[in-house]
């Protein structure tokens, strides 16, 4: 019994390198069970170390596989909304660097601002894509949307739903101090084809003069959070008009987690996510945001600065987030 206990020891050895201790601890014992009561020879401990090595081996494996399938691209992309007064900048002149630059950078959901429905239509065009999300005039198609575009292969939609930032979110409406327009938040709850997991995503503009909007848009949307997705994984979308110290941005992070802070490797590109459409532009003021409940893990971070003859695609930069769950 000594010589196979000093046979046995070296081969199992090399399984702590490629599991926890805890692990080790457990095929030690069983084949020194195996060694004791059925008196194993050298060959066949051999032979059960390298079968237990190779179970282990496949089990990383898959794994990482399936830690892989669970990661997906998220991205905040207000997309300025359609109107002759941008001149070159217009949408027509805009959409198809759009359209290539979403299927380059492979977003499989992405939360959009200002758009009409006329340019949502345009989107649609994207093979696989679909989207959820009504216009803020009526709750139907009239006005801008905070539309959720989404991988429908990926992703199935299982309900959806509108609210707005006012004192009566459930009917089209402003709130507070803003005089511009109605605001309206989208929401969907998703899931995900590959690891069957569901989660809710949260799609939002805030208003660009009311300050008490602002501030007021940011407790009330982390109430609706809680209140739709009753405590499964949420992802926020969001262009919030708002630095990142001021009070409704810091209520939402009290909450939710600010992508850009938590991200695993540096974040990649500008702080600042508003261009105006201008090369030049300074881009040191962070107002997009993608935050993310602490189920996901944000892998990476960017603010793109992608650009085609001296032109954005849009006056916001898209943010786009890879996390996985």
């Amino acid at each position: 019994m000594g010589n196979h206990h000093q046979q046995a020891a070296p081969l199992i050895a090399p399984l702590c390198l490629i599991s926890n201790n805890n692990l080790c601890f457990k095929i030690t014992v069983v084949l020194l069970i195996f060694e004791f009561k059925n008196h194993l020879n050298a060959d066949m401990i051999r032979n059960l170390t390298s079968l237990t090595i190779l179970v282990l081996l496949v089990f990383k494996s898959v794994t990482l596989d399936a830690q892989h399938k669970t990661s997906f691209n998220v991205a905040t992309f207000n997309l300025r909304f359609d109107t002759p007064n941008d001149g070159e900048n217009a949408w027509p002149n805009r959409k198809e660097f759009v359209k290539n630059l979403i299927a380059y950078h492979e977003f499989d959901i992405m939360g959009t601002q200002e758009l009409l429905h006329s340019q949502i239509k345009d989107l649609l065009e994207m093979d696989g894509w679909a989207y959820t999300g009504a216009g803020r005039d009526d709750g139907l198609t009239g006005g801008e949307h905070s539309a959720i575009f989404y991988n429908k292969e990926r992703f199935k939609l299982l309900t959806s739903g509108d609210f707005w930032f006012s004192e009566t979110p459930e009917i089209p409406s402003k709130g507070w101090d803003a005089t511009c327009c109605n605001r309206i938040c989208s929401w969907a709850k998703f899931r995900d084809t590959k690891s069957r997991k569901e989660f809710y995503v949260f799609n939002a503009h805030f208003d660009h003069q009311g300050i008490e909007a602002r501030r007021q848009s940011g407790r009330l949307i982390i109430e609706k959070i809680k209140e739709i997705a009753k405590g499964l994984p949420v992802i926020f979308c969001s262009d919030l008009n708002s630095p990142p110290d001021t009070e409704q941005v810091q209520h939402i992070s009290s909450f939710l987690n600010d992508s850009y802070l938590v991200s695993k490797t540096k974040p990649y590109g500008p702080v600042g996510t508003f261009s105006g459409f201008k090369m030049n532009a300074p881009l040191d003021e962070r107002i997009d945001y993608v935050f993310v409940s602490k189920e996901f893990k944000v892998q990476k971070y960017g603010a793109l600065t992608d650009f085609l003859n001296y032109r954005f695609p849009s006056d916001h930069l898209p943010v786009v987030v890879r996390v996985s769950f």
